[in-house]
């Protein structure tokens, strides 16, 4: 029986921060939908497990523990290869024994392995990516100001002749923006830029993506001679940044402001068209940002105080934003996650030692805690593969 045709009706969801009627959601069983795996990074020593993996089901909103892996100190950010076969982590320490980390995954028997491990020569490193040839792993490096670019071998292990990217000024916030904090580094949907969110300086460096390959090695990655800088509102933070589906629209986090800048994109262009608070409390703790794969709906999360998620609706046209709700949390909400098929969204908050598991309400765009949840030891990023 082909599963993609069975229908299943969600009721009697409970609308957070909602006095209507409870709503129904329409959700379609997906063939794989108990096939994926959901890794977790966190904070943590090396003879700790750092890295953890489960097998979550996108039907049920049930997870299921297979395997971690210790030897990375604090590996607080994850990112897995397409086939999801490998699996690249920082090691945020904030001196000279940051890392960045190689690790192979057996989708058979769910076992971790750690490959090998390179020094980003920039202290905390918090974000790191693939580029989309699959050929480059780079960091961002918050206490560094910068960011490293290592060329990957065939076996998919981080050469040493990496290259380090740093950053110079400052912001208006002189306790938080004294220096660059590189928070984020990620590759525009078109592949043709990257995208290095500066919340020390208010801005967003892009640089055109220029891959040269000679005797089938690739030698470069990013043309800084043609980079250039996006500013944003002053004493902003910019963070984390995501797109919309139909890549005509850009979503910015600002970490100290809490508002969510809302850009039109195009060609490496970000143009601003809305700002709107996601903290409305003046927490200076903003973190992630997601939408939802039909681009109806965004989220925002927040810490510090009023530790929560921020809803907005989206205008796919226009591109705006309308804010519609708020769900609170555990403590320090810092990464989350949406499932591919836009059922649940998974929330890592750190300070609760839990990942919470809420449910969209695919109509309103409304959160509804499902009472399912992981308790783990710090988690702070969480990563779907198939």
């Amino acid at each position: 029986m082909n599963k993609k045709i069975l229908a299943l009706c969600i009721s009697g969801l409970l609308l957070g921060a909602c006095t209507s009627k409870p709503q129904k959601n329409i959700v379609t069983v997906d063939e794989n939908s108990d096939k994926m795996f959901l890794f977790v990074g966190s904070y943590a020593t090396p003879d700790e497990e750092g890295v953890k993996v489960y097998r979550f089901s996108e039907d049920t909103g049930k997870a299921t523990y297979i395997s971690g892996l210790k030897g990375i100190s604090n590996p607080s950010y994850l990112t897995p290869s397409v086939d999801g076969e490998r699996l690249y982590a920082v090691g945020e320490d904030d001196g000279q024994t940051s890392t960045a980390n190689a690790i192979i995954f057996n989708k058979e028997d769910g076992k971790l392995t750690l490959l090998n491990s390179q020094p980003t020569n920039g202290g905390a490193p918090c974000y790191i990516t693939l580029s989309p040839s699959g050929k480059f792993v780079l960091t961002a490096n918050y206490m560094g100001g910068s960011i490293t670019v290592f060329p990957l071998n065939k076996e998919g292990r981080l050469e040493s002749d990496s290259r380090l990217i740093s950053f110079v000024g400052d912001g208006p916030d002189k306790e938080r923006q004294s220096q660059p904090h590189l928070h984020c580094a990620e590759f525009t949907p078109d592949h043709k830029y990257l995208l290095a969110n500066d919340l020390g300086t208010d801005q967003i460096h892009v640089f055109p993506v220029s891959e040269s390959v000679s005797d089938g090695v690739s030698h470069s990655l990013l043309n800084e001679g043609e980079s250039t800088d996006i500013k944003v509102e002053p004493g902003s933070g910019p963070r984390h940044i995501c797109f919309h589906p139909n890549q005509k629209f850009a979503y910015l986090i600002n970490e100290l402001s809490g508002k969510v800048t809302a850009f039109s994109y195009h060609e490496g262009k970000l143009d601003a068209i809305q700002y709107i608070a996601a903290d409305t409390v003046g927490a200076k703790g903003s973190a992630d940002i997601h939408i939802t794969p039909d681009g109806k709906f965004l989220y925002a999360s927040n810490r510090l105080k009023a530790d929560g998620i921020a809803i907005f609706a989206v205008d796919s046209d226009k591109g705006t934003l309308t804010k519609i709700g708020y769900e609170l949390t555990g403590i320090h909400p810092r990464n989350f996650v949406i499932t591919p098929n836009g059922r649940y969204l998974l929330v890592a908050c750190r300070d609760s030692n839990l990942i919470q598991i809420f449910e969209i309400n695919k109509e309103t765009g409304l959160l509804t805690d499902t009472g399912e949840k992981i308790e783990t030891s710090r988690p702070v990023c969480l990563k779907f593969s198939y």
